[in-house]
């Protein structure tokens, strides 16, 4: 069981950072379940309603086709859930004459069967180093930056301290570590009050970093859609979700989906350093009403007049200030020759 291998490795090297608890309990969790919809863990936008895949297949494709349409685009998906959001997303595309083949960023064997189901044609790979070299990107990145490991920061009496997890049995918590790292901490942060915490995630800021590179070499564009803020900032962030409830994230490792929320702030830097265009971010709701998910709604209402309740309340879901609308942002990260995105001004 993995809480017992988890201490079992702390009593015998000591305190791990936050990190390692955090990528070694999401690595067990997603590999071992389904944790999408009402009998999982959470949802997500793209199960409240086929809007959300829709207008984001909608976007891509309008880059695309202002972009010259390119001949063998690839729609990549990282971290694609159950698929919904890409079977979505590619009818969309379909009826704007695009067609791109379809790759999946997926570690979880669980989750590639049940995408496998809707996508059968789709290629399947574990990072983003086997993705094609030969053409247009065409990324999404939905509720994927937020589960990636966060390094925490706490300011100590005197200093900084990195965050550990420390454990009596298999009762995790966290403590300061021993060593002071204070130059790492921003110089407008320096002089927080005790016990105030940063956190940065250099695997979120590695991997986007490699993604602007690779869509200022091949062109193309990503949509980042997540909850988050733009730092650095104070704040601890770290949260788990179990049965749609919130819940202590150093309880039941492995069994609970632990995220954090995302520093837009320092993804955008990260990609416009390797040479991107930054777009962003501004809320869901924002984004989504740009794109016209009113409109949207409406023709589904009138396809399906029984649905009129149910079809308003996934659109106000997915754009209130007070459900995800505004919580919930997106940022655009595009090949610095290709257009400006909608949906942002």
């Amino acid at each position: 069981m993995l809480p017992e291998r988890l201490a079992r490795a702390i009593t015998m090297a000591g305190p791990m950072p936050v990190a390692y608890f955090m990528a070694a309990a999401n690595a067990h969790y997603y590999a071992t379940r389904d944790p999408l919809g009402t009998g999982g863990d959470f949802t997500t936008a793209p199960e409240i309603s086929q809007m959300f895949g829709e207008l984001t297949g909608l976007w891509l494709a309008d880059l695309w086709d202002r972009a010259g349409r390119p001949a063998a685009a690839h729609y990549v998906e990282l971290g694609p859930g159950r698929g919904t959001l890409a079977a979505d997303a590619l009818r969309a595309m379909r009826g704007a004459d695009l067609t791109p083949a379809v790759h999946f960023v997926e570690t979880s064997p669980v989750l590639r069967a049940a995408q496998a189901e809707r996508h059968p044609q789709a290629t399947w790979h574990d990072g983003i180093a086997t993705l094609p070299g030969d053409a247009p990107l065409l990324i999404v990145a939905n509720e994927f930056f937020d589960a990636l490991p966060i390094r925490q920061i706490v300011r100590t009496g005197a200093d900084w301290r990195e965050r550990l997890v420390a454990c009596q049995d298999t009762l995790f918590l966290p403590i300061a570590g021993g060593t002071p790292v204070d130059g790492i901490v921003p110089a407008h942060l320096g002089e927080a009050p005790p016990g105030s915490i940063i956190e940065t995630s250099p695997e979120s800021v590695a991997l986007m970093t490699a993604l602007a590179a690779r869509l200022k070499a091949q062109g193309g564009a990503a949509i980042i859609v997540d909850y988050g803020y733009e730092g650095p900032a104070l704040g601890d962030t770290l949260q788990a979700v179990s049965g749609h409830a919130y819940a202590n994230p150093f309880d039941r490792p492995g069994e609970q989906d632990l995220t954090a929320h995302v520093d837009f702030g320092t993804l955008g830097a990260a990609a416009r350093v390797a040479g991107c265009r930054i777009t962003g971010p501004v809320g869901q709701g924002e984004w989504l009403d740009r794109l016209g998910i009113a409109e949207r709604a409406e023709a589904l209402r009138r396809q399906a007049p029984e649905r009129a309740a149910e079809i308003a309340a996934a659109a106000a879901r997915l754009t209130a200030p007070d459900a995800m609308g505004a919580l919930f942002r997106a940022l655009a990260v595009t090949a610095p020759d290709w257009p400006e995105p909608e949906g942002f001004a």
